[in-house]
């Protein structure tokens, strides 16, 4: 499988060859659906948290006796049906945590990168930097590749400036390819790769 190189201006420069069994695999939804899953409950904090009866202060006395006011009979005044009082059966903090073994992960990769391969919406741009950061050069890129929607530009090596000119567009997400992963392929519509970091992504992937 081969995929265009172009360089800032949008011109063509040369061809890649990528491998079919990353970017040409047979998409595993079920994988793909239980990753995504996986790292959004991953992102829960699992803070939330509300007072027990035993944890708010107050209350150790009968508010009044038991018969004879008219009165609905009460225990305490920190009872959960009391303004001020305990919340019942509330939230407390938890761990939100779940895990898949490194061969499900890499099956959920590369079926995210050959669904976006199979729909033409993976790109790839020469590894340059630019000598300061310009955020029009980077729209006139997106324009002259006719990108549009979210896009994750998955970056390597020096290119600071690149970056700088990127990171200021709304719907770019820019991403180093140590972290890239099949989450950041599904939130956008569109994936630019500078050359050196696809590569490197693929031999990840691959082994």
């Amino acid at each position: 499988m081969k995929l265009d190189v172009f360089n800032l201006k949008g011109e063509k420069t040369e061809q890649i060859e990528l491998k079919d069994d990353v970017f040409g695999f047979k998409p595993n939804e079920e994988v793909l659906d239980q990753y995504i899953k996986m790292y959004q409950l991953n992102q829960r904090q699992g803070t939330s948290s509300t007072k027990s009866r035993s944890e708010v202060s107050g209350g150790g006395t009968k508010p009044w006796r038991q018969k004879g006011t008219g009165r609905a009979r009460h225990g305490s005044i920190r009872s959960p049906i009391w303004v001020g009082g305990a919340v019942a059966h509330g939230p407390k903090p938890k761990s939100w945590k779940k895990s898949l073994n490194e061969k499900m992960k890499r099956i959920a990769l590369k079926s995210a990168l050959s669904l976006r391969m199979s729909q033409g919406r993976i790109f790839v741009i020469d590894d340059i930097n630019i000598e300061k950061p310009k955020t029009k050069l980077f729209l006139d890129v997106l324009k002259k590749l006719k990108i549009d929607g979210k896009v994750s530009l998955v970056w390597d090596g020096d290119c600071e400036n690149i970056l700088r000119s990127a990171r200021n567009i709304p719907g770019v997400f820019l991403i180093n390819e140590g972290s890239f992963g099949p989450y950041d392929v599904i939130r956008s519509q569109n994936l630019i790769f500078f050359k050196n970091a696809i590569l490197k992504v693929q031999e990840r992937v691959s082994k």
